[in-house]
């Protein structure tokens, strides 16, 4: 079964992280303990929302094919 709490929560988190990020203009700067506070209000519950979610990939991205590429390869140097 799936719980949905963590879910809930970290979308509430992000909720109110970009509200910090938009309206108070301090939470869009540096803290000397945290550093870039828009990357911990934002950036991290928005990674620990992707990684709860299970990675999805955007539709467009799975569409696509791979490229295939060629191994490289060991060189032997003969030496004299």
């Amino acid at each position: 079964m799936h719980d949905p709490r963590p879910e809930r929560f970290l979308r509430t988190a992000v909720i109110l992280g970009a509200l910090a990020v938009l309206l108070v203009p301090a939470a869009r700067g540096q803290s000397d303990w945290f550093g870039f506070l828009p990357l911990w209000l934002l950036g991290m519950p928005l990674a620990a929302w992707w990684s709860v979610a299970g990675f999805p990939l955007p539709r467009v991205a799975a569409a696509l094919p791979r490229r295939r590429r060629v191994q490289a390869r060991r060189v032997t140097i003969r030496m004299r």
